[in-house]
């Protein structure tokens, strides 16, 4: 194993920076405002252009002279209107183009089927909303490894007086924040899965108790149900929080970025608006790296913070924006395209309305038997329905497209030589950079082989002593500016699992998740990494040098998870948009891509993902499931009353 290299530590644990507006949407009030993002030529009308004239952009939005007058225009002159009512899509009218055969098997050369690329949760929930959606298609998975799941990972593991629940992947689920995460109820409430949910209430230890270790203690992070005067003392008096409240007091004295600024890093953002480096190096280096687990002055502000981004540009601070004509206090912004979403999900039949309602007060939640639940349960549907076939330990070789029939043919390491088998669509739910390795044509694709990955090791430990963690809470983030021999172990955070996800384990007893890698390791070859030994005495070093933990273990398990989050640097945007012309090139808008490659790396996201390209596909033939990148982003605002939202108590 390659020795430790001097330099600072990196972050990370789940974490939320600044809170995500709330889009309480069925009935609301709402404003237009268009967006910053840049509009390539399309001659396909996108399904968000529903209920609207259709604009073609030309130009950056940023590249405007005229000031604000730029960023404001109301896309409907009654506001009725802006319910965002969803156009009846081309199935309703007539069947769909998509052939399907109700009474056949599913077939090994399946012109009329769909192939899905990767059988984690992008891939499952990509089936499932086929089989919903589309019930005649016939489905073939493949999954390169013998296993479904990808990287959900939920075990459980005997130790003395009963047996525990080790997660080496995601470990909760997040029920508000964004409407990314109403649509993982949904699909929750599809399985039939709520009564096997466990959550973490907001007034619990785990959502109250978030800490940074910065420079050689925790720190509690200010949160709701604090004493403030407890919260002020440390914020002033705590080094972590340098520059903060003058930072925060003068932003609103700091000139705006510059118009021919497409993109910028996380880091330099703050540091801009923020006046100092402090900030972004103490804490929000720490949150975006539990997250991302790369580098805060590489991943872009663009695609991470998008509404903070298109707010600089709107009002010139961030200050400015409650006191302008578009906003008032309390309101928040919400894109379009989530409320049509919200609004679709409010509409389905079925919907199950108790659901939401029952996690509102959940800062997390999980399930019984871990989140691996989800998985198994998509596969066990899936294997049930006899149009759904699953090609496990199959590696994908080449996609190419097929001008004669209009379809993919596609070849894996287990076809017989010189064969394949076509399929009428495929969506893929690879990562990008692999998904570039398989065009035809050699460098076709190379905005998706531009999308970086970083690995990151996972150790869990369970200790036997329920009282050995100094602090009751959801963890703690390393920012990167700690001193390297406080964390010379690079490491990216610890989980209190213990706290976090209550009622999994038979036993008593502490259990925590220490991460380690992240983009520190980007310079690393395979045989750099630590072996599974290595890992525990670098995470058992670690909880003892912060936490003061000698104790030995009852149990530990090591996992190396290998290009495991991709990372969205400094013009992933633009990138995205170039990458759906390369596919539409490519493979004449028969492949569509979904996952965690493109537009959100959390398992929330992934579901919309998988969701977003079934239901673009009962709206357009053809489609990359880029397209969103494609229109500039329309911003809407809640009204001061918005009444109830879906799955919100009032």
């Amino acid at each position: 194993m390659r020795s430790q290299r001097p330099e600072h530590a990196l972050v990370a644990l789940l974490g939320q920076c600044f809170a995500t507006p709330r889009c309480q949407v069925s009935r609301v009030s709402l404003r237009t405002i268009h967006g910053q993002r840049t509009c390539a030529n399309t001659q396909r009308r996108h399904p968000l252009s529903i209920g609207r004239p259709r604009k073609e952009c030309h130009n950056n939005a940023e590249s405007t002279n005229d000031g604000h007058s730029a960023s404001f225009s109301s896309t409907a002159s009654n506001p009725a209107s802006m319910r965002f009512q969803a156009r009846q899509p081309k199935h309703a009218e007539q069947q769909s183009n998509i052939p399907t055969h109700q009474n056949d098997p599913p077939r090994d050369d399946d012109k009329s089927g769909i192939a899905i690329l990767g059988g984690g949760i992008t891939g499952l929930a990509s089936a499932h909303y086929l089989v919903r959606e589309l019930p005649n298609t016939n489905i073939t998975i493949y999954e390169g490894s013998d296993r479904m799941g990808g990287w959900l990972r939920s075990k459980r593991f005997d130790v003395k007086g009963g047996q525990i629940l080790f997660e080496s992947g995601p470990r909760t689920l997040r029920p508000e924040g964004s409407v990314a995460g109403l649509t993982t109820l949904e699909l929750v409430s599809d399985l039939k899965l709520k009564d096997q949910i466990i959550i973490s209430r907001k007034d619990s230890d785990a959502a109250r108790n978030r800490f940074l270790y910065y420079p050689d203690h925790l720190v509690k992070m200010p949160g709701p149900g604090q004493d403030m005067y407890d919260m002020l003392w440390r914020i002033f008096t705590e080094p972590v929080f340098k520059g903060l409240l003058w930072g925060v007091m003068t932003e609103g004295l700091k000139p705006p970025r510059s118009s021919d600024v497409e993109d910028e890093s996380v880091g330099h953002w703050f540091e801009r608006r923020l006046g100092t480096s402090s900030v972004p190096d103490n804490m929000l280096s720490a949150v975006l790296h539990g997250i991302y687990a790369g580098d805060i002055y590489q991943l872009s502000m663009k695609s991470l913070m998008p509404t903070l981004w298109h707010m600089e540009k709107a009002f010139d601070a961030i200050a400015r924006a409650p006191f302008s004509k578009v906003g008032v206090l309390g309101s928040g912004l919400v894109s379009y395209r989530d409320v049509k979403l919200r609004n679709d999900l409010a509409a389905r039949d079925g919907w199950d309305m108790e659901l939401p309602n029952r996690l509102h007060n959940a800062s997390v939640y999980t399930f019984k038997e871990g989140i691996g639940a989800l998985s198994g349960a998509l596969e066990a549907s899936l294997r049930s329905n006899p149009r759904v076939q699953f090609k496990t330990n199959t590696q994908i070789k080449s996609l190419e497209y097929d001008n004669k029939s209009d379809a993919v043919k596609v070849t894996t390491t287990r076809n017989p030589p010189g064969s394949s088998k076509t399929f009428h669509k495929v969506i893929s739910t690879i990562s990008g950079q692999n998904l570039s390795t398989l065009a035809s044509t050699p460098d076709a694709l190379p905005s998706l082989a531009a999308i970086h990955s970083v690995n990151v090791m996972v150790v869990n430990l369970f200790f036997s002593d329920p009282n050995i963690l100094p602090e009751r809470g959801f963890g703690y983030l390393i920012p990167r500016s700690v001193p390297y021999d406080q964390n010379p172990e690079m490491a990216l955070g610890v989980v209190f699992d213990s706290d976090a996800t209550l009622g999994q384990d038979a036993v008593p007893g502490a259990k925590v998740t220490v991460m380690l890698g992240g983009h520190w390791w980007d310079s690393w070859s395979e045989s750099d990494f630590p072996s599974e030994a290595e890992a525990e005495t670098m995470a058992r070093n670690i909880l003892a040098r912060h936490l003061k933990i000698y104790d030995e273990p009852e149990l530990v398990k090591s996992a190396l998870h290998k290009n495991c989050i991709p990372q969205y640097t400094v013009g992933h945007e633009s990138r995205m948009k170039k990458a759906h012309t390369e596919l539409m090139v490519q493979w004449k808008g028969k492949v569509a891509v979904a996952g965690n490659s493109y537009s959100g790396v959390g398992l929330n996201d992934c579901v919309r993902s998988a969701r977003d390209v079934v239901m673009g596909y009962k709206e357009d033939e053809d489609l990359t499931g880029l397209e969103h990148f494609l229109v500039p982003t329309q911003w809407v605002q809640q009204g001061p009353n918005p009444g109830t939202g879906l799955g919100t108590k009032r």
